[in-house]
């Protein structure tokens, strides 16, 4: 089979080999799935670069869907031909989404309904399940404010269409008026661009000097600068899924105590088992009745996977970025 595969860290246009791989076989309670599309996450770029290899090669991406054609020991036949998308793909695990083929535990596919293509299931398994966890850990947000940072971000995107449908009223931090546009188009209530205007100021302008209810962040090392400025309300709380700086990120311990703050962070690749399902299940049933808007920044061949990762990297796509393998 056609994939794309990693032997040391790097860059990836320097490390990223494409060419034929053994076809993998699904073992027990295992589906073997033709993939079709494979989703390129920021996560992903990182693992070329730096994760350490658990093996001598790895195929890269944990996203992607397709369809399952073969199952193994005791998984149920009824399976074979079904549409799905998938989770977790190459965490832990050396052989990821960017090939022809890919064997994996069945919970790991799930069923894609009809009414969304493959390359919306690519987008699935990282940005959209990060986003409904996050807003589900949020509790009831009816009436609430909420500020999303990065909110044309592909996981952003996502966790404002929830937070909206959950009732709250969205403030999100964007980098361009592009951005700024594709947010609102998601119902963010209001924008702020953090290149061109400061904002702490701007958040507590826009709920009256009292800060956000909650916070969804995708960079703490910057966001908790910002909770010293006050722009999280009393009793207020932030859930974060990632950082661009991982070590000694100071936190307002004052600001934090006094406002009886909560802080939660958050792995999308370690879930509890019960939280998986219910991310699964929800999202499941959000695509089921059509609720979920997808945006794909650009599609790419298997050969031309570096610059997918380039892409992602520049941090300048609106959406998410996929690779196409079959069709």
């Amino acid at each position: 089979m056609r994939a794309a595969w990693y032997a040391c860290n790097g860059e990836p246009r320097e490390v990223l080999v494409v060419g034929d791989l053994p076809m993998p076989i699904a073992g027990p309670g295992e589906v073997l799935v033709r993939v079709v599309t494979s989703g390129v996450n920021p996560s992903d770029v990182k693992a070329v670069r730096g994760r350490p290899l658990g093996a001598g090669v790895v195929v890269p991406h944990s996203d992607g869907a397709g369809i399952i054609e073969a199952v193994g020991p005791g998984v149920d036949t009824r399976r074979l031909g079904e549409r799905v998308w998938m989770w977790n793909g190459q965490w832990k695990r050396a052989m990821g989404t960017a090939a022809e083929y890919v064997a994996l535990p069945q919970a790991q596919a799930v069923p894609l309904p009809p009414n969304t293509d493959f390359a919306a299931g690519a987008c699935l398994g990282i940005p959209a399940m990060t986003a409904f966890h996050a807003v589900s850990a949020l509790g009831d947000l009816s009436g609430r404010s909420v500020l999303v940072i990065g909110a044309a971000s592909a996981v952003g995107d996502y966790a404002a269409q929830l937070a909206v449908l959950a009732g709250a009223r969205v403030i999100g931090t964007v980098g361009s008026d592009e951005k700024a546009e594709h947010a609102r188009g998601a119902g963010v209530e209001a924008t702020i661009d953090y290149k061109r205007e400061e904002v702490a100021g701007k958040v507590k302008a826009l709920t009256d000097g009292r800060g956000v209810d909650a916070i969804i962040d995708m960079d703490f090392s910057s966001t908790a600068r910002l909770l010293a400025a006050g722009i999280l309300a009393p009793h207020g709380q932030l859930i974060g899924y990632g950082s661009n700086e991982y070590i000694d990120v100071p936190v307002p311990f004052r600001t934090l105590l006094f406002g009886s703050a909560c802080l939660r962070f958050f792995l999308v690749y370690d879930l509890l088992s019960h939280e998986r399902e219910a991310a699964v299940s929800g999202i499941s049933q959000l695509l089921q009745a059509g609720h979920l808007r997808h945006t794909i920044a650009s599609r790419w061949h298997l050969e031309d996977i570096a610059a997918a990762h380039e892409a992602v990297d520049q941090g300048k796509a609106i959406g998410n970025v996929v690779v196409d393998l079959t069709g």
